[in-house]
């Protein structure tokens, strides 16, 4: 990726501008899901926001990939095909309300950026008149536009961006200042902010967004200053009032909302879709419909869930339907007077750093939260996926010793709303492994918990990667480059070759005895490798297993771990 200031907006830019909106997101993510009071208080946009532009930043790094692997002489994708991909992904990650809007910014900006044609990238002039049809798109894209909301912050943007002349660097400083103000100005337009002492979450990721953009064009990330209602709990250093009786203060006399969030995405023509958004109007509210060109995402509110996915099998072929229950125990709630389906009796959370591990932990039943490299999860993703499993009882493996205090903080709020929840200090994807072979569910959560934790305790973990600068370690001084072996989080092996260091490393951990050695490979680790190491542990280990599995993206290039 590059890192130098873009001049101008081409394919590049628009990989650049999604990788650094990524980062801003996983930074200012759990600030956004603490602020989120409208339109409902779940605590989630920041997450949401986050998983949306992960899945358009996925989509344009798949595009380059696949323009680098042929041996054609253009290596590189033009700027229609990587804005095309930035809107696609985000359309088919979008999540919530604020995802599904951001999803529709971006949209409308590919729609001027795409109309590009062949050209090779674009100026400030192109950069305005994205920026304002993706403000005018995202408007026209909900139902019930509501000002002091991540609307009012776009057309702000696009406001300021258009009374401004210049080049990219310029319209994007513009932008973010316009977003900035209007931000400030949502307690104002807003009651439930008002109340709440916040502005709105939703236009606190477009401001994270823009800065981003402003980054990508000029190498300097601008810094945002919360602004926070005068007199508002929050401007007092107070915690503001809870989600729920926010919320119940904003409904007309006292009122409940929608008890389902409905989400699909859905392949049908236009004309079927207007139809759709009759329908689903005259069923609920918050409704965000966006896409285009035959692929449409659908968010709504609602009552009846199996009206709202009815209503889309009417128009067209709904798919990747997610349904979420705002149950007694959620800010959703506001009288408790709805029944809740029946939660499962104990169920197992893990935090994984990769897909593959993510597929091998569901298989065994486990509730996953991908952790990408460098951008772990936030709390409020954690207890999102407490509240998804749906149980009474709960087992939480961070895999991560960083995580500990996200994964205490996550636990807490989760007992918080009457889920029992075990934290079992997990610090490698392999003690996960090793304490979810031992669980069982027909036990009582004392003892499961108690035999989980024990396995994960007996298992030594390690992993090599390559050194990213120089640094003292345990082991010496490394070098950017350098492979090491790190056992139990220390720098143990500093090596040239991936394999002859695993081999060394692995060795060094059976020292100590063992009987089973569980090796995850990522991505990028050595051809053989595998079988090198399992052919060591055969020949040098008598009585000693070895299972492998496929780790995905993970960071690191092996994951080792002996029992």
């Amino acid at each position: 990726m590059a890192q130098v200031p873009q001049t101008f907006f081409d394919a590049l830019a628009v990989r650049t501008w999604c990788s650094r909106a990524l980062s801003a997101l996983g930074r200012a993510r759990e600030e956004i899901d603490a602020i989120n009071v409208y339109p409902v208080a779940d605590g989630d946009t920041g997450t949401n926001l986050y998983l949306t532009v992960e899945s358009a930043a996925t989509a344009v790094e798949a595009v380059f990939a696949g323009y680098e692997a042929t041996p054609a002489a253009v290596r590189s994708p033009s700027l229609a095909d990587a804005a095309r991909a930035m809107a696609h992904g985000a359309l088919i990650g979008a999540r919530g309300n604020s995802g599904t809007i951001l999803a529709q910014l971006l949209r409308g900006m590919a729609q001027v950026l795409a109309a590009e044609g062949e050209a090779s990238h674009t100026d400030g002039d192109g950069l305005r008149l994205a920026l304002r049809q993706a403000a005018d798109s995202a408007r026209q894209a909900v139902a019930h536009p509501v000002e002091g909301t991540v609307l009012s912050v776009a057309s702000a943007a696009a406001d300021a961006a258009e009374g401004t002349e210049g080049d990219c660097g310029t319209v994007a400083r513009a932008a973010y200042r316009g977003a900035c103000a209007a931000l400030a100005a949502t307690p104002a337009q807003l009651t439930v902010l008002e109340h709440a002492g916040v502005v709105d979450a939703g236009g606190r990721g477009l401001v994270a967004v823009l800065a981003a953009l402003v980054e990508t064009f000029t190498g300097e990330a601008p810094v945002y200053s919360p602004v926070f209602p005068a007199g508002g709990p929050h401007a007092r250093g107070e915690a503001g009032p809870e989600p729920d009786a926010v919320d119940r203060a904003d409904a007309p006399d006292g009122a409940g909302g929608p008890a389902f969030e409905v989400i699909y995405l859905l392949e049908a023509e236009d004309t079927a879709v207007a139809r759709l958004r009759q329908r689903l109007d005259a069923l609920g509210d918050s409704l965000v419909v966006v896409g285009g060109d035959g692929l449409w995402n659908v968010h709504v509110h609602v009552d009846d869930a199996g009206a709202a996915v009815e209503a889309g099998v009417e128009a067209g072929r709904p798919y990747r339907i997610r349904i979420t229950h705002f149950g007694a125990g959620d800010a959703h709630a506001r009288g408790g007077e709805r029944p809740v389906r029946e939660r499962v009796q104990r169920a197992v959370v893990a935090v994984v750093p990769g897909e593959g591990l993510a597929g091998l932990y569901a298989e065994a039943g486990a509730t996953t939260v991908l952790a990408r490299p460098g951008e772990p999860p936030a709390s409020g993703e954690l207890v999102e996926a407490v509240r998804r499993a749906h149980a009474r009882e709960v087992v939480l493996l961070p895999n991560d010793a960083d995580l500990r205090h996200t994964a205490a903080a996550a636990a807490e709020q989760a007992r918080s709303e009457g889920i029992r929840v075990a934290l079992i200090p997990t610090r490698s994807a392999v003690q996960g492994i090793a304490a979810l072979a031992v669980h069982e569910a027909d036990r009582r959560f004392d003892e499961d918990v108690v035999s989980m934790t024990s396995a994960a305790g007996a298992t030594r973990y390690a992993e090599v990667a390559v050194a990213e600068r120089q640094s003292w370690t345990m082991a010496g001084i490394c070098q950017a480059g350098d492979v090491l072996g790190l056992i139990d989080g220390d720098v143990a092996v500093i090596g040239a070759d991936v394999t002859a260091t695993a081999e060394a490393t692995l060795d060094r951990m059976l020292s100590a005895g063992g009987e089973l050695v569980t090796l995850v490979l990522g991505d990028d680790a050595p051809d053989g490798i595998a079988e090198r190491l399992r052919t060591r542990v055969r020949e040098a280990y008598l009585a000693v297993d070895t299972v492998v599995y496929r780790g995905g993206r993970q960071g690191a290039l092996l994951l080792i771990g002996v029992e």
